[in-house]
């Protein structure tokens, strides 16, 4: 099988009849196997895995690995063609190899999947690839001679005066001295002529004029994020003063805003007049419920945490569509920064990739980033924004990469940015960032009580000691039962007891609609799963 890198929303996406999964596209050729790792947003589970290896000299590929493969297998697995590397600095997870990895540590543990990438530097004199290749053979060849072993590799003069092979590019290959750009082709390896224009229009693929984009594609009243939901995740940020990141996922709705003096207008022209509907502008976004999925706190990571299978994916899609929500942003904590300094580079890269998500490609969405700090004066403050089209167009040809200064995003070698008519190898991530306005309110359908799932270090866990505690409420204070149990996290709770296709429908049509009133039964089977004693 053939592998390389590609987002689903890159330019080669439409160009060939290929399997395409999240961050990595396998053709698929006879005989061979397609690797995938994410599927839309769905981990799926593979026997054959390619792990990519980037060091000072090159990309190396690394096959036939699988989940319980350690990083001791995939130094083995170079070593079978470079058996003399001296490495400088281990395998790591980040560009700087400032995080060293375990070489007993698995794959899966370190959540490397199918085409994942990890950094390492490596001396140059010492990687020479002694591949065997095949050599065609007759009578009178010794049957004992070795086969060629020098078809990737160059003469050198080493620091202390003595001449070394070391490898070099496949002469038919990308190359960094023959390529049209770095990772790519010669022009004549692609084609022997070309005109001035084919040059130039094949070049501008790859260059990016930055250009800051005044507005974001929200409507003029932004963002507006249910108070309590907002509260308690701020509140278990609290608890570890802001030192650990968190992200979670926003559920509510797009509401369409119309031109102000909205209605149907008359137009007057030469020929009479003629009736102007209505012009709608920007989404306002509604936030009503908060999810966490599984995820673990890791200050090395680049995003300050790392995700999680999780399980439930699809019962939190399913339960949100039964509610009329939708996923409509995402939202992450993180320490006090200084003035100024917003978003790291791999955070505006993840919000690109989830607008993409969101948007089904590069085209507007009103999906919104929201971020959550504390203030040098001990306030939480609540901030939102929308990445530009221009970074979802770069994070789509992943032209866009963390790099060691988080506060600006790395152009990737392969392609050039170009800043006031000069090339530049970073963007500040600001030129990237659109501010979204930011209100709260309390819903009218939903509370948030119940304890939220995949925390750790929490007061409270999801029980039906809880559940209990919460619907007991009803008959007191105005609370009735269907208003304690519209509650995004204790129904998600209930979707591990209850059937998820025929009882969940009918409690969320109630939820909804409280014109429709929930069965004598659920409220008897609820009961019973609370421990209650029938007062409901």
């Amino acid at each position: 099988p053939v592998s390389f890198r590609v987002s689903r929303y890159s330019s080669l996406w439409q160009k060939s009849p290929t399997r395409i999964c999240r961050g990595v596209l396998s053709l698929s050729l006879a005989n061979s196997a397609v690797h995938t790792t994410y599927c839309c947003n769905k981990t799926i589970r593979i026997n054959n895995m390619l792990i990519r290896v980037r060091s000072n000299v090159g990309v190396w590929r690394v096959d036939g690995l699988e989940g319980t493969s350690t990083i001791a297998d995939v130094k083995a697995g170079i070593a079978k063609t470079r058996p003399h590397v001296h490495y400088e600095k281990p395998f790591c997870t980040d560009p700087a190899c400032s995080n060293p990895l375990e070489e007993t540590a698995t794959l899966s543990s370190l959540n490397l999947g199918h085409g994942s990438m990890i950094h390492c530097r490596v001396d140059p004199s010492t990687c020479a690839d002694v591949t065997v290749t095949d050599q065609p053979t007759d009578a009178a060849t010794d049957d004992k001679k070795p086969a060629a072993a020098t078809a990737n590799m160059k003469r050198i003069i080493d620091k202390d005066g003595n001449i070394k092979m070391v490898h070099c590019e496949d002469p038919d290959g990308p190359s960094a001295e023959k390529g049209f750009r770095k990772g790519m082709q010669s022009l004549r390896s692609m084609k022997m002529h070309w005109t001035l224009q084919e040059f130039v229009d094949m070049d501008s693929q790859f260059e990016f004029k930055i250009k800051r984009q005044e507005e974001s594609w929200v409507g003029k009243e932004g963002v507006s994020l249910d108070t309590p939901s907002a509260n308690d995740f701020q509140s278990y940020l609290r608890r570890f003063n802001f030192q650990r990141q968190r992200f979670g996922y926003l559920y509510g709705k797009f509401v369409d805003e119309e031109e102000e003096g909205g209605g149907e207008k008359e137009k007057k022209s030469l020929f009479g007049s003629e009736k102007e509907e209505k012009v709608k502008k920007n989404s306002k976004v509604v936030v009503e419920a908060i999810y966490e999925p599984p995820q673990e706190a890791d200050p090395k990571a680049a995003e300050g945490f790392v995700m999680l299978e999780d399980p439930f994916e699809d019962q939190v899609e399913n339960l949100a569509s039964l509610l009329g929500l939708k996923r409509v942003g995402w939202i992450f904590g993180h320490p006090p920064r200084e003035e100024g300094f917003q978003l790291s580079a791999a955070e505006v890269i993840m919000a690109a990739e989830l607008q993409l998500e969101a948007a089904d490609g590069v085209e507007q969405t009103p999906f919104v980033t929201v971020k959550v700090t504390v203030g040098d004066d001990g306030n939480v403050s609540f901030e939102a924004f929308q990445v530009s089209r221009q970074c979802m167009e770069m994070v789509a040809e992943q032209a866009l990469e963390v790099g060691p200064n988080p506060g600006f995003c790395y152009v990737n070698e392969t392609f050039t940015a170009i800043q006031e008519g000069k090339a530049s190898k970073t963007v500040e991530n600001n030129f990237f960032l659109t501010v979204v306005p930011i209100v709260q309110h309390v819903s009218d359908v939903f509370v948030t009580q119940f304890p939220k799932a995949n925390r750790d270090h929490d007061d409270r866990t999801q029980s039906h000691d809880e559940m209990k505690r919460q619907l007991s409420k009803s008959g007191s204070s105005g609370w009735t039962f269907i208003d304690l149990l519209s509650d995004f996290s204790l129904l998600l709770y209930l979707c591990q007891f209850l059937d998820v296709n025929t009882d969940i429908p009918k409690i969320c049509d109630s939820v909804v609609n409280r014109d429709v009133p929930l069965d004598d039964g659920y409220k008897i089977i609820i009961a019973s799963l609370a421990g209650m004693d029938g007062a409901y």
